[in-house]
């Protein structure tokens, strides 16, 4: 199954706190870190890495912090997984960084090319703004199915959406 670093879910899950909260001038990083659970040095580093790209930016004094360089529906998840992880590859011949020894017998190499390339879209078509909406729309259905069946269906969607998780791409 394919998954996302650990990193790459903590890089999204901060700019998702940084894009709820646009009436704050920053967030710290250890706020961010105290919210989630998240180890605050590692994640320190992450922010670290998208405000050197230009996803974020790093305000320095007393009230610094971290915020959003640019709007929540201009940033995608793609930018933020490709800024920390380096190049989406589902396959190790697809990388560049080394030929496979299968490359001129290989009858799979195309299609899997293609899933990449899918994968790739979709991220790409992925707001930051979109993963808060995403979270907005299953809490308003969880209000209105409150009760006996509806509660069922609603946390079976949940556990099949990949924002629902956070660590799904497929």
């Amino acid at each position: 199954m394919l998954r996302l670093t650990k990193k790459a879910d903590y890089g999204l899950m901060s700019l998702k706190f940084l894009a709820e909260r646009p009436e704050l001038a920053a967030q710290s990083a250890k706020d961010i870190a105290d919210a989630y659970g998240i180890p605050p040095q590692l994640l320190a580093k992450i922010l670290q890495r998208l405000a050197k790209v230009g996803l974020l930016r790093s305000h320095a004094g007393i009230n610094g912090g971290y915020s959003l360089a640019r709007s929540a529906g201009q940033i995608t998840a793609f930018e933020v997984i490709r800024a920390i992880d380096g190049p989406l590859f589902i396959t190790s011949c697809d990388n560049g960084l080394r030929q496979c020894d299968l490359n001129d017998s290989c009858t799979i190499k195309e299609p899997l090319r293609k899933v990449n390339d899918s994968i790739a879209e979709v991220l790409k078509a992925l707001s930051i703004a979109d993963l808060c909406e995403s979270e907005e729309s299953l809490q308003r259905q969880s209000a209105r199915h409150a009760t006996g069946f509806g509660t069922t269906l609603v946390t079976l969607s949940r556990k099949s959406r990949p924002e629902a998780t956070g660590s799904r791409v497929s």
